[in-house]
């Protein structure tokens, strides 16, 4: 139930921060398109910026518990059924949180490129 709920928190933390970081750049993308940017290329800037994030983050995040996992190890015994490594626990998290901050990255910066102005 604790791990639900911190994977709850962790989501509501990364959309915030990220779709936060995208709607401050509404005027950049206003004056982009004003300068003749195509919208369908604003659009990928943005989320191809969001996907890099994305990325260095996963990398960070799948290298610290596997480097730790020693560390870990010692508290095991107490989650049952689930060790420091396990494979599962680490997919269902990089597939949930991956997917959140994709949406926190399209959810805002669509209005933006496809309503004509």
């Amino acid at each position: 139930m604790f791990a639900g709920l911190a994977l709850r928190l962790a989501s509501i933390g990364i959309y915030g921060v990220i779709s936060y970081s995208v709607v401050r750049r509404v005027h950049e993308i206003g004056v982009r398109m004003a300068l003749g940017a195509e919208r369908r290329d604003v659009f990928r800037m943005m989320i191809g910026q969001g996907l890099r994030l994305v990325l260095a983050a996963v990398a960070i995040g799948a290298a610290t518990p596997l480097i730790l996992a020693r560390l870990l190890s010692s508290f095991s015994h107490l989650l049952y059924g689930v060790g420091a490594s396990d494979p599962g626990t680490f997919l269902v998290v990089l597939v949930v949180l991956t997917g959140v901050a994709i949406l926190a990255c399209y959810i805002p910066a669509a209005p933006c490129v496809w309503i004509r102005w």
